[in-house]
C-alpha cells in the first residue's frame, strides 16, 4: 500500500476541485489497464499515468491495488446493467422489448471489450472478487429480475411461450454476445474477418434477436 497522504502533499492538479470526477477518470483508467494487462500484471503506475492525479492519491482513494481492481470491476458491470435500466422496456410489447434487450447486449459488449476482458480475467481468477462484492451481487440479481418481470409479463399477455426461466434466458442473451468480441481473435484467424465488419456484425446481431425472440415466442400464438 502506499504512504499515507499528508495535508500538505501536492499531485496533479483537479482531484481538490472534483474528488469524485477524479474517481472516476482513476476507474476508467483502471479497467484500460486491468483488460490489457489482468490483475497480476496490471501496474499502479501505469494507472496513475493515465490520470489526473497521483500514485499516492490512487492509494489514499482506493487503499491498494485490490482495492482498485475490485472497484474497476463493480463500474464495469455498473454500466451495462444502468444501460438496461435506461432502455425502459416496460412500455413495450414483450417480444418488442426481448428484442431490443438483446440488440443492446449485443452491441453494449462490441462497444465496450474492456469489460469483456474484465470478465475473461475475472473467471481466470475463479470470481474471487465478483463473489466478494455485495455491489455486484446486486447489480445482477437486478437484472434477473428485470427480466423475470419482462417474462411475467410476456406469459400474461400470450407472447411468450410458458415456462421461461430468467436465469437461463440471460445465460442465452449473454452467451451469442459475449463470443462475438472474446473469441473474435481466434474466429478471425480460423475463419476470416468478414463477421467482424459493420455488415457481418449487423447480421450477427439481427440473427441473435431472432434466435432468442423465436425461442421465447409461444408456439400457439
Amino acid at each position: 500500500m502506499g504512504k499515507p497522504l499528508k495535508s500538505g502533499d501536492k499531485t496533479k492538479s483537479g482531484w481538490k476541485q472534483d474528488p469524485e470526477g477524479v474517481k472516476r477518470d482513476i476507474i476508467a483508467a483502471a479497467i484500460s489497464e486491468f483488460a490489457k494487462s489482468g490483475f497480476t500484471g496490471g501496474k499502479i503506475d501505469d494507472i496513475a499515468a493515465r490520470t489526473k492525479t497521483s500514485k499516492r492519491m490512487i492509494y489514499y482513494y482506493f487503499g491498494d491495488k485490490e482495492g482498485l481492481y475490485a472497484r474497476a470491476l463493480e463500474a464495469a458491470y455498473g454500466n451495462v446493467r444502468k444501460g438496461e435500466i435506461e432502455l425502459n422496456l416496460e412500455g413495450l410489447p414483450p417480444l418488442d422489448a426481448l428484442a431490443k434487450l438483446v440488440s443492446f447486449t449485443f452491441d453494449h459488449h462490441r462497444k465496450n471489450p474492456d469489460f469483456i476482458r474484465m470478465v475473461m480475467i475475472e473467471n481466470v481468477h475463479h470470481a474471487e472478487h465478483l463473489q466478494a462484492s455485495s455491489i455486484i451481487t446486486s447489480l445482477n440479481a437486478g437484472a434477473i429480475s428485470r427480466l423475470e418481470g419482462l417474462i411475467a409479463r410476456g406469459e400474461a399477455s400470450g407472447d411468450f411461450r410458458p415456462g421461461l426461466d430468467a436465469t437461463e434466458l440471460h445465460w442465452q442473451i449473454s452467451a451469442l454476445s459475449f463470443f462475438n468480441v472474446s473469441n473474435q481473435p481466434t474466429f478471425s484467424a480460423l475463419f476470416g474477418n468478414a463477421l467482424f465488419t459493420q455488415r457481418g456484425q449487423k447480421s450477427l446481431r439481427d440473427r441473435a434477436v431472432e434466435m432468442i425472440t423465436a425461442f421465447a415466442r409461444n408456439p400457439d400464438k
